[in-house]
């Protein structure tokens, strides 16, 4: 569909974007059919209003709104539904989700054609729904990334390796999420066990667990 993109960003998003459209065979550089602003949410809305009108502008925020890219018309957005990091190359889109928002089925087609470029599996998103989906995707990446911290201080406290955590929560990962556990037991001394021995040793995390169970139980 396009056969010259301009990326815009050369941060953890931006440089694994425009290393994959160069291996598909997309000419990367300036003066592209289709911009795609890879830069921080807060600055998405001064990046657009500076570029020309006349190419397709798409961003891959995946809380921003389209309004962001005014006054272009022929926009779109697309948002990887993964984790980057700079030490890890365009493979890190292999698999993943992407998010595709737009106003026209044009502009759908557009953002299919990127997602698919870029070896995403592209599913639509209402421009209304980004706050709560983003909110949802925070919860899965950013949050695991707390819970395995908070389980990593218990560890410590107990004289266990925080490293032993790592297999465990892949492979939560690789069952399915079934839940196992005194929880899914209605092993409630167990974790009455759990709370005191938390409270003696890190009071400060006790209403998280609590937090947790309850949602667990539900």
């Amino acid at each position: 569909m396009f056969d010259s993109v301009s990326v815009i960003g050369s941060g953890r998003v931006g440089s694994a974007v425009a290393a994959r459209l160069r291996e598909r065979g997309v000419d990367v550089g300036p003066d592209g059919g289709l911009v795609v602003i890879c830069v921080p949410d807060d600055t998405i809305a001064e990046v657009a209003a500076g570029l020309d009108i006349g190419p397709w502008v798409a961003h891959v925020s995946g809380a921003t709104s389209l309004t962001a890219l005014e006054p272009h018309r022929r926009r779109f957005s697309l948002h990887p539904l993964q984790t980057f990091t700079r030490t890890r190359g365009p493979e890190q889109l292999d698999g993943a989700w992407g998010a595709v928002t737009a106003e026209s089925e044009e502009a759908r087609a557009a953002g299919r054609w990127l997602a698919e470029t870029l070896g995403l599996r592209p599913f639509e998103l209402d421009d209304a729904a980004r706050p709560l989906y983003h909110a949802g995707a925070a919860i899965a990446s950013n949050y695991l990334v707390t819970l395995h911290e908070v389980a990593s201080d218990l560890f410590r406290a107990a004289g266990a390796p925080p490293e032993a955590l790592v297999p465990l929560m892949q492979r939560t990962i690789e069952n399915g999420f079934e839940l196992t556990g005194p929880i899914e037991r209605g092993d409630w001394e167990t974790v009455e066990a759990h709370r005191r021995a938390i409270r003696a040793a890190r009071p400060d995390l006790e209403p998280l667990y609590d937090v947790l169970a309850e949602a667990t139980a539900r």
